[in-house]
C-alpha cells in the first residue's frame, strides 16, 4: 500500500517537521523552488521511505519580498545542496546554511539573475569574472593537478582539482554544471502528455528510466490508473536499459586497467542488446516506448536470447576477475565506507556496493516484481563491479519472468487530459544508476507549470571525491568509471 501525504506548513515549522521525518527513517528525495507569479514563491520538500511505500510532501509558501527558508543542512547533506541550487535558480535563501555559496551558477553568471524566476527575462550578458573558491591544501610537497572541464574523447565537461603529495590524493574537488541546459524550464507550458521526449533526453543513457518517472508523475497528478500488465511491460523496458548499460561499464572498467579484450567482448554484447532494444521498441535507446498513460512495444524479447547473453557476460566477468592484475587494481581501491554512503544519501549500485540497501523497485513499486537484490559491503571498485555483474544476471531473470507472465496486447494507452483542475504528482523509478524522481505540477489548462527532475547522479557525485581520498592519481579514471555518473543528469 502507498501512503502519500501533502502538508502546507509555515516555514517556522519546517525544521521541526523535517526532524520528525528524518527520525522516522525518511530520506529527502528533492527540494523544488516554485514561482507562482507576482512575487509569490514556494519551496516543496519531498521525503520518501520504503517498507511500506511512504511519501510526505512539505510545502512552504513564502511571503512576497521575503524569499527565505530555514536551512536543513544541519540535518542532511543532500538538503544543503538542494538549498544552494534553489538559491541559485530561484533566489530563495537558506537561512543558517553553513556554506551558502553558489552551486549551479558559475562566476560569470550575473549575481542577481535567477533563471527559473518568471520575471528573469532573457539571459543577460555573461562576463568572465571571479574564480571558483577551491580549498587550497598546503604543506611540504603538496601540489595541484587541474583536470578538465574539457576532456579527451566524448566525455562531458567537468572540472576536477586534485591536491596531491607524490601520487597520493589528499583532496579532490569536482566542479560541475558546465552543461546546464535549463531542462526544467523547458518543461514549462508543454501539454501534460507532451513532455516525455524532453524527459528522455535528461540523460541519454537513461531514456527509459526518465520517461517512466515523468510519465508516472503526470499520471499521479491527473489520477490516471494503468492496469498491472502495462506497468509490467514498462518494468521490462527499464530492465533492458539496465542490461545494456551494465554490460558497457563492465567492459569499460576492464579497459581502464588495460584488459582491452574484455572490453571488446562487452561491447559486442552491448551491440547485441541495442539491436534487441530496437526490435522490442523501434529504438536502440528505448525511446518512444513509455509515455504518459501508456506503453508501446513491438514484440517481446526472446528469453532464450536473453539467457544466452547473460551466460556470455558472466563468462567475460569471470575471465576479467581471474586476471590477477585486474583483481589487484580493483580490490581495495577507492573505498566508499557505508557510513559515508549513507550520510551522503547515495543511491543505486554505488550505495549497494557499500552495504546500503536501496532499490525503488522494492521501496516504491508500481507493480509486484520478483526482484533479486544484489549487494556488497567493501565499497571499493571491486564491489561496484561485482554488484553490477550480479545485477545483470538478476535483471535478465526478472526480464524473463516478466516475459513469461505477460498476457494480452503489447500496446496500452489511457486518455491523458489534464484540463479541469490544477494538481501535482510524483514518479519514482529505479533506473540503472539508482532511484530517479520526477515531480510535476499541471495547471487547469492541462499544461505543465513545473517539473523537478532528480537523477541519482545528483546524490552520488559528492561520493566520488570521498572515495578518492588516499587513492593514487592514476586510479582516478578507474574510480570515476566505477561510479559512472551522469554530467547531463546532474547539470540539467
Amino acid at each position: 500500500m502507498r501512503s502519500y501525504v501533502r502538508h502546507r506548513i509555515s516555514r517556522e515549522l519546517l525544521r521541526d517537521r523535517a526532524e520528525e521525518l528524518f527520525g522516522s527513517g525518511f530520506r529527502l528525495a528533492l527540494v523544488a523552488g516554485h514561482d507562482d507569479g507576482d512575487g509569490a514563491l514556494r519551496a516543496v520538500y519531498l521525503f520518501l521511505a520504503g517498507h511500506p511505500d511512504r511519501r510526505v510532501e512539505l510545502e512552504c509558501v513564502l511571503p512576497p519580498g521575503d524569499p527565505e527558508v530555514p536551512s536543513l543542512a544541519y540535518l542532511s547533506f543532500p538538503a544543503s545542496r538542494f538549498e544552494r541550487e534553489m538559491a541559485d535558480l530561484y533566489g530563495i535563501r537558506p537561512v543558517g546554511h553553513p556554506r551558502p555559496r553558489r552551486l549551479v551558477r558559475h562566476a560569470h553568471w550575473p549575481q542577481d539573475w535567477h533563471p527559473m524566476r518568471q520575471d528573469a527575462g532573457p539571459p543577460p550578458e555573461f562576463e568572465p569574472r571571479g574564480r571558483f573558491p577551491f580549498v587550497t591544501v598546503e604543506g611540504t610537497g603538496v601540489y595541484e593537478i587541474p583536470v578538465g572541464p574539457v576532456h579527451a574523447g566524448l566525455i562531458e565537461p567537468g572540472h576536477f582539482r586534485f591536491s596531491v603529495v607524490g601520487e597520493t590524493v589528499l583532496r579532490l574537488k569536482a566542479r560541475l554544471w558546465f552543461v546546464h541546459r535549463g531542462v526544467e524550464k523547458l518543461f514549462e507550458g508543454t501539454p501534460a502528455d507532451g513532455g516525455v521526449a524532453l524527459a528522455e533526453r535528461v540523460s541519454g543513457d537513461t531514456s527509459a528510466g526518465h520517461a517512466l518517472a515523468h510519465s508516472l508523475a503526470v499520471e499521479d497528478a491527473l489520477g490516471i490508473t494503468l492496469p498491472d500488465a502495462a506497468h509490467r511491460l514498462r518494468a521490462l523496458v527499464v530492465e533492458l536499459e539496465r542490461l545494456y548499460n551494465h554490460a558497457t561499464d563492465l567492459g569499460a572498467l576492464a579497459n581502464d586497467v588495460s584488459l582491452g579484450i574484455a572490453n571488446t567482448h562487452a561491447l559486442r554484447i552491448k551491440e547485441r542488446l541495442l539491436r534487441l532494444n530496437a526490435e522490442v521498441t523501434g529504438h536502440r535507446l528505448l525511446r518512444g516506448a513509455i509515455r504518459p498513460g501508456g506503453v508501446v512495444l513491438r514484440t517481446l524479447p526472446d528469453r532464450v536470447v536473453l539467457r544466452e547473453i547473460a551466460a556470455d557476460l558472466a563468462e567475460v566477468a569471470e575471465l576479467t576477475l581471474r586476471n590477477n592484475v585486474v583483481y589487484d587494481r580493483f580490490a581495495g581501491t577507492s573505498v566508499l565506507a557505508k557510513d559515508d554512503a549513507r550520510a551522503l544519501g547515495c543511491l543505486g549500485y554505488a550505495a549497494r556496493a557499500s552495504g546500503v540497501r536501496t532499490d525503488a523497485r522494492v521501496d516504491h513499486p508500481t507493480t509486484e516484481l520478483p526482484v533479486t537484490e544484489a549487494g556488497a559491503t567493501t565499497g571499493d571498485v571491486l564491489a561496484r563491479y561485482t554488484v553490477r555483474r550480479d545485477e545483470f544476471a538478476a535483471s535478465v531473470e526478472l526480464a524473463c519472468a516478466l516475459i513469461e507472465s505477460h498476457r494480452g496486447p503489447l500496446v496500452h494507452q489511457e486518455p491523458v487530459d489534464g484540463r479541469g483542475g490544477s494538481s501535482s504528482g510524483v514518479g519514482i523509478v529505479e533506473g540503472w544508476r539508482g532511484t530517479i524522481v520526477h515531480r510535476v505540477e499541471v495547471d487547469t489548462d492541462g499544461k505543465l507549470t513545473r517539473a523537478k527532475v532528480v537523477d541519482p547522479s545528483w546524490f552520488n557525485w559528492p561520493a566520488l571525491p570521498v572515495a578518492m581520498a588516499d587513492t593514487i592519481v592514476p586510479d582516478f579514471p578507474l574510480t570515476n568509471k566505477s561510479f559512472n555518473l551522469s554530467y547531463a543528469g546532474n547539470d540539467l
